[in-house]
């Protein structure tokens, strides 16, 4: 079944598909055949599935015609694609049919090609047999040369999504308190992100007292205790297809560790200044650099286990990354998250984390809760 994007352009679509085929060219790959997922809703709109039948769109380099290669019976679900507008033509197959077959002969002489990062191995193995004299790349370098460059419509829909996670921060205290369970706590902050305006929910961390150090916690039967500091870090996708993340910190009652103020206050400024750094012409590594010295200079520089950042659009998880090792130039429209934390394995932990997109001169967080630490009733 296909996810149709809600309302977008199709010359926003067809553009889209102008420039990877351009970017195709550039790698020196001969044709990009996408998978279902949030590739292909980029391009076309439609994220589809593909399970042990093949769905892929074929986009060859040099044509100005691409084929969505999908089995017969889920041809129903790509009715909202706007194939016409976006010189798409759709070719189906039917149980018994190659449909292997069928791509190679849509790619009949070409030398290189650019599979889908996510395509499964059932289909990349199956693609290279019904073509063993071509070469067979990922399309992820191809691809994410033009998502990480988001448009004025995406950095909107990032907005969006961004002031909707914002506001269930704003309501965390109706359910964080002491005797209720993380997982408690955590139903309920999901049905918020629903109520305030996402389309689904991506995941919800409540990570309390000594959970809370542990920066993929998720959620557990652990009950929440008077003077526990909990991290609650919350994402979900809008209808659109793009996604929130944020992460804010609180504490019930006032906190039973005497170094949590201090503590905080160096996390602050690390992502204060880290945020401070980002602007077209610097690389991704050096905002990294810049709060991770903040921590490290107060001498927590062990507790901080993870990059700085990660990319974020139709993936909660996408490049650009903001880590040591990455010399990428930061351009306009690129949008990732700001989130330096500290991490003290069996007391507590804390992450503050912003998602940002930059401008041509400088940076807009599209997160705007303080970040000050949130003292709840105890």
């Amino acid at each position: 079944m296909s996810t149709i994007a809600a309302s977008v352009d199709p010359d926003l679509l067809r553009a889209r598909l102008d420039r990877a085929r351009a970017a195709a060219a550039a790698h020196g790959a001969d044709a990009l055949v996408i998978a279902p997922g949030s590739d292909l809703r980029y391009l076309i709109g439609g994220t589809g599935s593909s399970f042990e039948r093949l769905t892929a769109l074929v986009v060859p380099a040099g044509s100005t015609e691409a084929v969505l290669v999908v089995p017969k019976l889920e041809a129903p679900g790509y009715a909202g694609v706007p194939v016409d507008a976006l010189g798409v033509r759709l070719a189906t197959w039917v149980d018994g049919e190659d449909p292997y077959r069928l791509v190679a002969d849509l790619l009949d002489g070409a030398g290189t090609v650019a599979v889908g990062d996510v395509l499964p191995a059932l289909h990349v193995l199956g693609l290279r047999d019904a073509q063993p004299g071509a070469t067979q790349v990922l399309a992820g370098p191809v691809l994410r040369e033009l998502r990480m460059r988001k448009d004025a419509a995406e950095i909107e829909a990032l907005r969006a999504a961004g002031a909707a996670i914002d506001r269930v921060h704003a309501r965390v205290g109706e359910w964080l308190r002491a005797g209720r369970t993380e997982a408690e706590v955590g139903a309920d902050i999901a049905a918020a992100i629903l109520a305030e305006g996402h389309a689904t929910v991506e995941f919800v961390i409540v990570g309390s007292g000594p959970n809370g150090a542990s920066p993929h916690h998720d959620l557990s039967d652990r009950v929440i205790e008077s003077g526990d500091v909990v991290v609650v870090d919350i994402g979900g996708s809008t209808a659109e297809g793009y996604n929130s993340d944020s992460t804010r910190v609180y504490s019930v009652g006032e906190p039973r560790d005497a170094d949590v103020a201090e503590t905080y206050a160096v996390l602050q400024a690390a992502q204060r200044v880290s945020v401070a750094a980002v602007r077209p012409g610097v690389t991704a590594e050096s905002v990294d650099a810049a709060g991770r010295q903040v921590i490290a200079d107060a001498g927590f520089g062990e507790y901080f286990i993870h990059r700085t950042g990660h990319g974020i659009g139709l993936d909660v998880h996408e490049h650009p990354y903001i880590v040591a090792g990455n010399d990428l130039v930061l351009e306009p429209g690129m949008a990732f998250s700001v989130e330096p934390g500290i991490y003290q394995p069996g007391r507590w932990g804390a992450r503050i984390e912003d998602i940002v997109v930059v401008t041509e001169t400088g940076v807009e967080s599209v997160n705007n809760q303080p970040h000050e630490l949130v003292v709840l009733p105890g």
